[in-house]
């Protein structure tokens, strides 16, 4: 048993085990690391040596969806020139108090972010070219929006190939939503459930969100948000961090 229930046991009326916050990686694993690369450009006839060539066109189809969005959105896309100091929580935070917290796009953010990259590298002895790993910046955008099933969520696109996703969301909130729709009353205090009156159902509900819910909703957030995901045929992988 925890420490802790075992410690407060008398003060504790059950205890429901689910995600909290939760950040989700999305990889390409056509092009997700060097020799993955490697084999994409050469089936598609591109030399290594033009790989910031071919990566081009596709970060400004990215950044040209996202002005689009904005648009369609009536929004603006906030750029953050200083992130040192700067919450987005905080600044989202006040978006929703001025919008309401109904379903849709919240806010766009911009910023020039480190990004894995790749550089062409020739090999002095044999002539060989290859590509190796490198840490680059690009503009990533910050997608926040409520969702109807996970509340409070942001998608981050970078601009540059490999195109690595991050995608967040939290938990509680999620399953504070499927709680209210199922009819079962709770209480929450900030990000904390202090009461839920059916337990047992509650611990079902949390259980229910497995992988392949999670891959459906990252596969309709990337190809909103990543129109570029149509060009590798594999999809994303998932990796998931949870807290």
């Amino acid at each position: 048993m925890n420490p802790f229930v075992e410690r407060h046991r008398g003060e504790i009326s059950g205890v429901l085990s689910c995600f909290d916050r939760v950040v989700i990686t999305g990889t390409l694993p056509d092009i997700c690391y060097p020799q993955a690369m490697v084999g994409f450009l050469s089936y598609q006839g591109i030399r290594l040596f033009d790989y910031a060539s071919w990566a081009e066109p596709l970060r400004d189809e990215l950044r040209q969806n996202a002005e689009r969005i904005a648009a369609d959105a009536g929004l603006k896309i906030e750029f953050i020139r200083k992130s040192n100091g700067f919450r987005k929580e905080k600044r989202i935070k006040a978006i929703i108090a001025e919008r309401g917290d109904h379903p849709g796009l919240v806010h766009i953010f911009s910023a020039m972010e480190t990004c894995p990259s790749y550089y062409p590298w020739c090999d002095t002895l044999d002539k060989s070219t290859s590509l190796k790993s490198a840490s680059s910046k690009c503009l990533h955008y910050y997608f926040y929006l409520i969702d109807e099933e996970f509340g409070l969520c942001y998608v981050r696109v970078p601009t540059w190939a490999p195109f690595r996703l991050q995608i967040y969301f939290n938990g509680h909130y999620w399953l504070a939503r499927q709680l209210t729709k199922a009819g079962i009353g709770f209480e929450m205090l900030d990000n904390a459930f202090v009461h839920i009156e059916n337990l047992a159902k509650a611990q079902d509900i949390a259980e229910s969100l497995d992988a392949k819910t999670l891959h459906e909703y990252l596969d309709r957030w990337a190809q909103d948000f990543c129109p570029v995901l149509g060009y590798f045929h594999s999809g994303y992988s998932l990796e998931l961090h949870a807290g």
